[in-house]
């Protein structure tokens, strides 16, 4: 199960990494912060469950597990781009040693063996891996049996007129602005490309459910801007 696209995503992270927090404010007008507070509001996990965080980039999503599931949840972060784990071990550091940790690993081969975790969480991750139903199966071979899986991304409004001027800005002030910042030439060129070859909700749906995935939701958030898909690996089921 090897991601082809890998070595550049790498590349293109460890580059922009410096300003990734300030352009994720930035771009999406602080909308990112919220996204992640309801993904984690929809989390359900025992009070000294265990929480892997899939692509966990500069650690946004684990401060915001612990600050909301408390101190006693073990959080473990994995993310392929060393410079996006140095600045998350910067976040980290400050809310104690215990109860969180940093990996340096890629969804497709994670270093954990059979059921693990009580919810696994990736957010504007899985469009970057090619093999989407790899890293859901993935997911799931890790999931303790009633655990969950939360997969926040970006994706294009339904509504037309919302599709429009979200398209204009996504495709023609995002790149300028990201490029102006991140002073990379073409990382917010390629950020509104993966968005749009990103499966519609209910292709994306589909795949969930073939990777194993019971009571499979999307929820759409703002206007369609972002979704919120959650699965559950049904109790009784064994990892193949």
């Amino acid at each position: 199960m090897e991601n082809r696209e890998l070595p550049f995503v790498r590349e293109m992270f460890d580059a922009i990494a410096p300003r990734y927090d300030l352009l994720n404010r930035l771009l999406s007008l602080r909308q990112d912060v919220g996204w992640r507070k309801k993904m984690v509001a929809a989390m359900a996990v025992p009070e000294s469950g265990q929480v892997l965080d899939v692509a966990c980039g500069t650690g946004d999503v684990m401060v915001e597990i612990r600050r909301q599931k408390g101190p006693r949840v073990k959080v473990t972060g994995m993310d392929f781009s060393p410079a996006m784990l140095d600045l998350a071990r910067k976040k980290i550091d400050p809310h104690g040693p215990d109860g969180a940790c940093l990996l340096a690993g890629n969804a497709l081969a994670m270093p954990f063996h059979g059921p693990t975790f009580d919810a696994v969480t990736i957010a504007f991750g899985i469009r970057n891996i090619q093999d989407k139903a790899g890293a859901l199966k993935a997911f799931y071979d890790v999931l303790m049996p009633g655990g969950m899986v939360l997969v926040l991304e970006l994706a294009t409004p339904g509504s037309p007129r919302m599709r429009e001027a979200y398209l204009a800005y996504f495709q023609k002030v995002l790149p300028l602005v990201g490029r102006l910042f991140s002073r990379h030439r073409f990382a917010y060129s390629y950020l509104p490309e993966s968005v749009s070859r990103f499966p519609t909700p209910d292709a994306f749906i589909k795949i969930m459910k073939s990777a194993g995935f019971s009571k499979v939701s999307c929820r759409r958030l703002t206007l369609g801007i972002a979704n919120l898909f959650v699965g559950v690996k049904p109790f009784g089921s064994g990892n193949s």
